[in-house]
């Protein structure tokens, strides 16, 4: 069996645009050769690459081949700039990253990352309990996850462990308010998006099994603000708590509630410079930023909520 740069790197190609024409444009040639490409690269491997679908996607069979085709393309970039650096040749990373992570501590990578020459990030913003399906389909060469089980043909190492904490508005707890405490299973939620389970981790911590209202905010900043505004209650960041609870915002729901998410890096063994570099940032940039030490995990496991 012999794979072929062109056949490769059509396939990445589609993958990463979703069509055959877009995948021409971008290699500048015809959709037909693309094509013809895709062709003969599943009949040498006797196997369907892609599911023809709109966008177009890898097979499992093809997961592997875009990794491949992801990875020769990285150190190809990087060997025409060590040799060439005046051909301007840059060197894309792909990332995926949680959005807290984002939000907090990752901004001191990015501070990094700005001052490198002849580099450009790619992130995916992605659940930190789905990150590593992105590893898995070549999409990213690294990501920031809370799977402390690393992907095959990937390294990990622990960051660190964010703290969340249940919060709602003064006003909300008032008018759920039962006995000393609050009636988990009628106040109104406030998630993330329909991948985020924090709050309802805390909601079976309280043995609550039927989901009250759930509102969705898929935006950092503004799922901060509807737990501020009272639209539901939802776990926070300790770092965005203390400043909502100094203003009068919100209230701490439970004195010792809380979820902890152990984060971890993986990313491709691969003998990438610019990998090294950023392993390098991301380490230095969860030390700084100011959360809790990872804590040892067992393969396979999930952080659950605090006692």
């Amino acid at each position: 069996m012999r794979l072929q740069p062109d056949q490769l790197a059509a396939l990445l190609a589609i993958v990463e645009t979703g069509t055959f024409e877009a995948a021409a444009r971008q290699l500048h040639v015809t959709a037909s050769a693309v094509s013809q490409r895709i062709r003969s690269l599943e009949n040498e491997i006797g196997q369907v690459v892609l599911v023809r679908a709109t966008p177009c996607r890898a097979t499992v069979a093809g997961e592997s081949l875009v990794r491949l085709a992801r990875q020769q393309r990285l150190l190809e970039d990087e060997a025409v700039r060590e040799l060439a650096p005046e051909a301007g040749a840059v060197v894309e990373l792909s990332v995926a990253v949680n959005a807290d992570s984002m939000a907090t501590w990752f901004g001191a990578v990015l501070r990094e990352a700005a001052t490198w020459d002849g580099v450009v990030l790619r992130l995916r913003v992605e659940d930190q309990d789905h990150s590593a399906s992105l590893l898995r389909a070549g999409h990213v060469l690294a990501a920031v996850t809370s799977d402390p089980a690393p992907v095959q043909g990937c390294s990990t190492e622990p960051l660190a462990t964010l703290r969340y904490v249940p919060a709602a508005s003064p006003l909300l707890v008032e008018r759920h308010a039962r006995g000393r405490g609050v009636d988990w299973s009628a106040m109104p939620v406030v998630r993330f998006n329909a991948k985020d389970d924090l709050q309802q981790r805390v909601l079976e911590r309280h043995g609550v099994t039927s989901p009250p209202p759930t509102h969705e905010v898929p935006d950092g900043a503004g799922f901060v603000t509807a737990v501020r505004s009272g639209l539901g209650w939802g776990v926070l960041l300790e770092s965005q708590l203390e400043p909502a609870v100094a203003a009068g915002e919100v209230v701490r729901l439970g004195r010792r509630d809380h979820v902890d998410v152990p984060l971890y890096w993986q990313r491709w063994r691969l003998g990438s410079s610019h990998l090294d570099r950023l392993t390098d940032a991301v380490r230095r940039g969860s030390a700084r930023g100011g959360i809790r030490p990872v804590r040892a995990a067992r393969k396979g496991t999930r952080a659950p909520a605090g006692p």
